[in-house]
């Protein structure tokens, strides 16, 4: 058995523990459990051979591990709790926190302002207590308030609530480390408490996020509504300002996924850094640079689930190829998603985004290649055909692995989405290109940047009529339900069906 191949079961092994974890009662116990019979099986099997011995004994101690990261996270004690109310929805003592606004603010539904704030200083009659935990804050959308702002906030912590049966909002804003809500609080600016540390991480992420905001009125200044926020939907990810009626047709479509981050994007601005910066610095450092660049865009663009997962594997294919080791992109999404569990277990459960980015890029790696090897007799001799083929193919391989969880989370099925990926997605690359250079020639030029952007305004134009078109149908979404042992015996189906063809596959049986 190869090292590489036992890696790979390491990692699989410590993410199962994780997901397991999280349905235990008493993670300890279990963890116990895991970790003798894990050495059991390295006894037992080790006698006749050592590796395989290691193998089998070490799964179950990274299962053991994955059980207890995910404890560790979801059990952790939060100072703040202890002041809030005793029920969810309920009113805690009165008291002061100073920090920071750790994200971008956002509007809700009804208009107000959503505010993610880090508390550092918890201030109560007659004691001050240090913290370092982050919290919900609902308040007025006006004034307006920034990312990085140091504020003094007052009013009666509260633990949050689900409000409805079909969405565990508990569970998701614990994933995002929120565990304490503050409606409506008097809020005021107030002198940095933070460390010479957060103050430099917040003045680069202010900068970045500056950045962003200029890019993103430059699109709006040279390109007419809604075009102009779908270009910055796709190149940052920014959703806020697309207009609901068209974020639902997306939704009937099946083409959400466009609005984020792609993995293949960054991957291909990966090799297109390292390919242009060796002309000018020695490979090592074209590396370097662009592991920076990468990093930098990351954080730009919010860091999300798909964005970071993305990132990292990205940053793997730089160092193969900036180091000249093997790129294995098996490996490569599971150490991507072993390293973003292990910085935030409760995300495997409990973050959608997750899910569907993983499941989608598995569908990539595993469908895929059959999907291919079945029509590889489907061989056209323009290059035209070839990429609606291989756009066909890999659509429909992503869109088989989420199908199950978008019917499971959603209730819904799109009967659109395969033509709908097919129209537009093969534009993708020029709308892209096109929209990056009117935003950042209208940075420099306005009139050059609305010539350019004539061309993105035809494309995304296209895109968004076909969109609109398809999503308008009556029977483009299908209401369809499943509970999670329907999901978990599909995901099992399918993975004994793959896992049988590739089997004759490699025995040359299709």
């Amino acid at each position: 058995m190869h090292k590489a191949q036992v890696f790979g079961y390491f990692l699989i092994s410590f993410l199962a523990g994780v997901f397991v974890g999280s349905f235990v009662a008493n993670p300890t116990r279990f963890m116990l459990v895991l970790m003798v019979v894990g050495a059991f099986n390295f006894v037992t099997f080790g006698r006749r051979d050592r590796m395989k011995g290691l193998a089998i004994g070490g799964c179950f101690l990274a299962a053991a591990l994955g059980v207890f990261r995910y404890g560790s996270a979801n059990f952790s004690h939060s100072v703040l709790s202890s002041f809030a109310g005793v029920e969810a929805g309920g009113k805690g003592v009165p008291v002061q926190l100073v920090g920071y606004i750790d994200e971008e603010p956002s509007l809700t539904s009804s208009g107000n302002a959503s505010i993610v704030f880090r508390a550092k200083q918890l201030i109560v009659p007659g004691h001050i207590l240090k913290t370092n935990e982050r919290m919900l804050i609902i308040a007025k959308a006006f004034p307006e308030y920034k990312f990085g702002e140091t504020l003094t906030v007052a009013g009666s912590l509260g633990l949050p609530d689900n409000f409805t049966p079909d969405f565990d909002y508990v569970a998701y804003l614990k994933n995002r480390s929120i565990r304490t809500t503050m409606l409506f609080p008097n809020i005021s600016h107030s002198a940095s408490p933070l460390s010479f540390g957060e103050r430099l991480k917040l003045n680069v992420y202010s900068k970045l996020f500056a950045v962003k905001d200029k890019f993103e009125s430059s699109i709006r200044n040279v390109m007419a509504e809604p075009n102009a926020s779908y270009v910055n939907g796709i190149l940052l990810g920014s959703r806020q300002d697309i207009p609901a009626e068209l974020k639902e047709a997306f939704n009937r479509t099946g083409t959400t996924h466009i609005l984020a981050i792609s993995g293949y994007n960054i991957t291909i601005i990966a090799q297109a850094l390292l390919a242009a910066l060796v002309f000018f610095v020695r490979r090592r450092t074209a590396f370097w640079l662009s592991v920076v660049f990468i990093l930098l865009f990351t954080i730009m663009t919010g860091a999300g689930a798909s964005v970071v997962r993305a990132a990292i594997m990205g940053l793997l294919l730089l160092a193969a190829n900036g180091y000249g080791r093997m790129y294995d992109p098996k490996n490569s999404i599971l150490l991507a998603a072993g390293a973003m569990v292990w910085l935030n277990p409760l995300s495997l459960r409990f973050d959608i985004g997750f899910q569907l980015s993983f499941m989608a890029v598995i569908g990539l790696m595993y469908v895929h290649p059959l999907l291919e090897h079945f029509f590889r007799r489907m061989r056209f001799s323009k290059e035209v055909y070839r990429n609606l083929k291989e756009t066909l193919l890999m659509t429909v391989s992503a869109q088989l692995m989420v199908a199950p969880l978008l019917i499971y989370y959603f209730r819904q099925f799109s009967a659109v989405s395969l033509p709908a990926n097919i129209l537009v997605l093969p534009l993708m690359p020029l709308t892209m290109l096109f929209g990056f250079l009117s935003g950042a020639v209208g940075l420099i030029l306005m009139p050059l940047g609305k010539a350019l952007s004539l061309i993105a305004w035809l494309l995304t134009g296209y895109q968004l009529g076909i969109i609109k078109w398809l999503g308008g149908l009556s029977w483009a979404s299908l209401k369809i339900s499943m509970n999670w042992a329907t999901l978990s015996v599909i995901y099992i189906l399918f993975a004994v069906v793959v896992w049988n063809l590739r089997s004759k596959i490699n025995r040359y049986e299709i």
